[in-house]
């Protein structure tokens, strides 16, 4: 049976047929692994973040100036690029990873993804200031 409205109970399926709750400990042990995996969600966001802010500080030598250094300069942006990409990729996927679970509609699990992402932006964004990165600095592009 599928629920198309929230409830409150210790049976649910998340996201695999396998993965049923019947007992208290296996819907604890379950929310507990929703709560660990949305703390995990925040600290790949910031993983990603930092290194995005670090590849873009690679300086841009025109390979004019100096054309034996700015095709592996070149090469270590692309490297940086594609490692950037790679974490968004992963990221994206334990995002709808956790939107499935939510869309189980049980309340429990809900409780769980939103204190797991309260938890995780918490420790990994607090006392920090915000980073923004600025691909193109001109406003009207």
């Amino acid at each position: 049976m599928m629920h198309m409205t929230f409830y409150w109970g210790r049976k649910v399926t998340l996201l695999f047929d396998f993965w049923k709750t019947e007992s208290w400990i296996s819907y604890s042990l379950t929310l507990l692994a929703v709560f660990l995996f949305s703390v995990f969600y925040q600290y790949m966001e910031d993983r990603r973040l930092r290194f995005k802010v670090i590849s873009s500080a690679v300086p841009s030598v025109s390979s004019v100036d100096t054309p034996l250094l700015g095709s592996r300069l070149y090469s270590k942006r692309q490297v940086a690029k594609f490692a950037v990409a790679f974490l968004f990729g992963i990221n994206s996927a334990i995002g709808y990873l956790l939107m499935l679970a939510v869309m189980s509609y049980n309340g429990g699990v809900f409780v769980a993804v939103v204190l797991g992402l309260f938890v995780g932006y918490s420790i990994f964004k607090s006392g920090e200031e915000e980073i923004v990165v600025v691909d193109n600095p001109c406003a009207c592009a």
